[in-house]
């Protein structure tokens, strides 16, 4: 797939505008330019904006989505743990090709077992900018990639300001990404 590759829309599609994190529909016939396809969702920009395309809504574009995750029939706790990781390493900042892990945005996540074989998570994450617009965008792809997980019974985001995200949150590889190394 072409970055800046120009797509008309198939079908009426919901979509969020980036950064404002608003709600919109875009008519089928829309034409997009496809600037970035990471993680299972889409941002597009077209002569009114910037808007972000979730992967539910792929076939609007002709895309396919991503297959639901699995796991291991007698997975093990930190294998479970290590799952949910790389379900928020699929989540990405719709303006910047990083994914929210590497970018450094997660704070902590705790997984814990439950009585009857399910885990509740809960996660704590920041923002690049504490204005930012797509906030509870992001968090909410945070805690819907995590609900794909098989024997996910309760996953709480929590969005924290303190300390404030800088730029050595970031990954090494996120850094050298970025142009920053």
């Amino acid at each position: 797939m072409d970055n800046n590759e120009v797509i008309s829309l198939l079908r009426d599609c919901d979509v969020i505008s980036v950064p404002y994190g608003e709600k919109h529909i875009l008519k089928q016939g829309t034409e997009v330019q496809l600037m970035q396809a990471m993680g299972g969702s889409y941002t597009v920009y077209t002569s009114e904006g910037m808007f972000r395309i979730s992967g539910i809504n792929a076939d609007s574009i002709g895309r396919k989505p991503e297959p639901l995750p699995s796991i291991p029939k007698n997975i093990s706790d930190s294998e479970f743990e290590s799952k949910v990781w790389e379900q928020m390493k699929t989540v990405y900042d719709p303006e910047i090709p990083i994914n929210v892990v590497d970018l450094g945005l997660i704070y902590s996540c705790e997984v814990k077992k439950d009585d009857k074989d399910g885990y509740c998570v809960s996660v704590d994450m920041t923002l690049t900018a504490p204005g930012c617009g797509m906030a509870d965008v992001l968090v909410e792809d945070i805690k819907e990639r995590i609900e794909l997980l098989p024997k996910i019974k309760v996953v709480n985001v929590e969005l924290v300001l303190d300390p404030p995200w800088s730029m050595e949150m970031m990954s090494e590889a996120a850094r050298l990404e970025a142009g920053l190394i």
